[in-house]
């Protein structure tokens, strides 16, 4: 299993493997294993709601104990890492991801996305896929970011959320 099948996937179902939008924290780290939650949580304890827990690239935002959102956070022209869990065989992984490429994915696996207006300004652009609802988003490079193609975007994050 690849990164892109994985985005593909997500895209396609807006599940990740078996971690999906309204299971419970705990059943999510009873797969994943203790999550690294945002200082916030440490400070007002685990009923503070729309804060991430962590796991390498992988975000689950937790609301009322339960996972309202799941993020795959990439740093395009660099190595990234997620559970195995969510992508089985590798310790890491290029993440770098030119729009084209996802879209042209998408294309291939029959699943439909359009413009994501909302989230599409400047130089960042947003897609948005049907039926599940996962919205990707692409940016032009920072200069910290080592790309082979400054002019072009490349995704930084693909998230799902519940309404």
């Amino acid at each position: 299993m690849t990164l892109m099948d994985v985005l593909v996937d997500f895209s396609r179902t807006g599940r990740l493997g078996p971690l999906n939008c309204g299971m419970s924290l705990a059943e999510a780290e009873d797969l994943l294993g203790p999550g690294r939650p945002h200082p916030a949580h440490r400070l007002k304890g685990p009923d503070i709601d729309g804060y991430p827990y962590s796991w390498d690239g992988l975000g689950l935002v937790v609301t009322q104990r339960t996972v309202s959102g799941i993020w795959i956070n990439l740093w395009p022209g660099s190595a990234a890492k997620l559970p195995p869990l969510v992508l089985p065989d590798a310790d890491s992984f290029e993440a770098t991801v030119l729009r084209e490429e996802l879209v042209d994915a998408l294309d291939a696996a029959g699943c439909r996305h359009a413009v994501n207006s909302t989230l599409t300004f400047g130089e960042q652009s947003s897609i948005l896929t049907q039926p599940a609802d996962v919205c990707a988003v692409f940016s032009l490079p920072g200069r910290d970011n080592h790309v082979p193609h400054r002019d072009r975007h490349y995704l930084d994050v693909i998230h799902k959320h519940t309404a």
